[in-house]
């Protein structure tokens, strides 16, 4: 039986996989439908009916992204019909819709609006039955308005088969149906992971990150305080897409330019720190390996999986490593190491940190992590919101010239770049490792077997004849899956990566918001992670544990990794949650 079926879109003769749907072919015959509630592999429920199609035969007007194709089927996607039917949805989507764009996070980036204005639609032609603002400001990293929800229901798909979390979902019937947390309570009441997936899928501004910015804002007009920055790794292979620069392009010189113009006393780099993290993760994995310890070793670096293994599988929280994340490490380095160094009061240094991730607004408060006594990180701004601090500050992003970070925090290995990447963290600490066990230079730096972005990849290495197995997860479904093997006997593992965003930093929750239809039909993620993989191709500096500047931290400040001045600033401690707390 063939595999495939011939069919025609708009004339345009397709030949496509007999599995697949007409949105499918429409994509192969270079035909954009246009979807509000599509999201490929999450979410097809053919709810908002702008993807309807005509079809030669059928009765009447078919949801493109749940009719599969059909041998010798005629789709026709750009009729009068339709047109006029995507016209009256939006018009009727819109005439409950608080429609202030103006002022709106999301506006000029919101599909919603997008479609209007391409179709042309009268804002008017329903009575205006204006939804209330309907605000849940309870959770640290976001704000959810459902006046301006659409009922996409991306955000509950995401959640639930996505991240395995699920404590957001439709409440009540008809009119009155909206997206909200069991018996209405407000989502920080909930297991919610803050993991910032919802807001990357909403199309519109029903969902949006808190905007620290303010905090941000008065830090650098306080004379008191020397104020610092820096931004995680994936950062500088995204922030470009905020002004117009293609997907995957590396922008770490005009970021940091950018930081210079915004007036922040110290510019640095995060990736610094995760040098660093190997440091300590890695004499962390060598000495449970060698004493027995608890195993597999599981990476600390992304805090929305970290609150997810404190609600939904506390027993592997002692397998989870002790080390902060790069995030934390830098914000305790610098109350510490850089405020001794410089002669500064700690209390009078503030940490900003750019991040890719909305859980690490969560993480900047958790306890033990005031190693100064102080906060580390006194804020966290994802990549969006220092995109919008660039555009307020008037700086010309595209047009600026590239310049270097500052000493001290500024210089890191192609290692610590690859952190944003899944599988990133596992090969930058095996090369690491490596070394040290084998006690010889690697003929080969790339561990390519953790590389790519499926949900999960295995790998076994041998080092100076001790096999090592590892294994890496991003999204929280393919953790639980994970874990469940781990749980039953099924898999072993010494070393586990996990990361709570798919595809890892580079597709985090504060990251840059690209529209369904991209989302859809480019494989983002490999996109902007090949702007990781590349920079640390061509770098010479490739090792953590070669990093000059890590190895001053240690010499003469740290002792060595491991060490118990290391424990007190680098090490954190967990908790074991209950679903749901009173």
């Amino acid at each position: 039986m063939a595999d495939t079926v011939k069919l025609t879109i708009n004339g345009i003769p397709v030949e496509a996989d007999k599995d697949s749907t007409i949105l499918d072919a429409a994509v192969k015959a270079g035909v954009r439908i246009p979807t509000l509630c599509f999201l490929k592999d999450v979410n097809a429920i053919g709810a908002c009916r702008m993807c309807l199609v005509e079809v030669k035969g059928a009765r009447g007007l078919m949801a493109s992204c749940v009719t599969p194709v059909a041998e010798g089927m005629e789709v026709q996607t750009n009729t009068p019909k339709l047109r006029e039917s995507r016209k009256k949805t939006l018009e009727l989507t819109l005439s409950n819709h608080r429609m202030d764009c103006l002022s709106c996070a999301r506006s000029t980036n919101c599909e919603l609006q997008a479609l209007a204005q391409e179709y042309g639609v009268d804002t008017k032609a329903f009575e205006n039955a204006v939804t209330e603002p309907d605000i849940d400001d309870s959770a640290v990293h976001l704000i959810r308005d459902n006046s301006k929800c659409i009922l996409c229901r991306r955000c509950v798909a995401v959640c639930e088969k996505v991240q395995h979390v699920g404590v957001i979902g439709p409440i009540q019937r008809g009119f009155n149906t909206h997206i909200g947390s069991p018996f209405d309570m407000p989502l920080d009441a909930t297991s919610c992971v803050h993991c910032g997936q919802c807001i990357r899928v909403c199309p519109t501004g029903a969902l949006t990150e808190r905007d620290d910015t303010p905090k941000v804002w008065a830090a650098l007009a306080d004379p008191e305080k020397h104020v610092v920055v820096a931004p995680a790794p994936s950062v500088r292979a995204q922030l470009g897409e905020c002004f117009g620069l293609p997907m995957g392009t590396n922008v770490e010189g005009k970021l940091a330019a950018a930081l210079h113009r915004l007036g922040f006393d110290g510019v640095f780099d995060v990736d610094t720190a995760a040098d660093v993290t190997i440091m300590e993760e890695g004499t962390e994995l060598l000495e449970r390996l060698a004493n027995g310890g608890k195993l597999p070793l599981i990476t600390s670096c992304s805090p929305g999986w970290i609150k997810f293994c404190e609600y939904y599988y506390p027993e592997f929280v002692e397998n989870i490593s002790s080390c902060k994340s790069p995030q934390q490490m830098f914000g305790a380095l610098t109350k510490t190491y850089y405020a001794q160094k410089m002669g500064i009061d700690p209390k009078d240094i503030y940490v900003v940190s750019i991040m890719p991730c909305t859980a690490k607004k969560f993480e900047v408060g958790r306890p033990d992590q005031s190693a100064s006594g102080y906060p580390d990180v006194d804020v966290s701004l994802t990549t969006r919101e220092l995109a919008s601090m660039i555009k307020v500050a008037g700086i010309v992003f595209e047009d600026l010239p590239d310049e270097t970070f500052d000493p001290i925090f500024g210089v890191a290995s192609g290692a610590a770049h690859i952190f944003g990447a899944t599988g990133g963290v596992m090969e930058a600490a095996l090369r690491t490792v490596a070394e040290i066990v084998t006690g010889k230079p690697l003929e080969k730096l790339e561990f390519t077997d953790v590389r790519g972005t499926q949900g999960v990849k295995e790998a076994e290495y041998d080092l100076a004849g001790t096999k090592v197995r590892v294994a890496v997860a991003s999204g929280l479904e393919n953790a639980s899956k994970l874990l469940d093997r781990i749980k039953s006997g099924e898999a072993s593992y010494h070393f586990v990566e996990i990361m709570a965003c798919p595809g890892g930093c580079v597709n985090g929750g504060g990251q840059p918001i690209v529209p369904g239809y991209v989302y859809n039909t480019k494989d983002v993620r490999a996109i902007r992670a090949s702007a990781l993989y590349n920079e640390d191709q061509k770098m010479t500096l490739r090792k953590s544990h070669e990093n000059p500047v890590v190895k001053e931290i240690y010499d003469t400040y740290l002792e060595k990794p491991g060490s118990h001045k290391a424990h007190e600033i680098l090490h954190t401690t967990y908790v074991k949650r209950h679903l749901y707390e009173e």
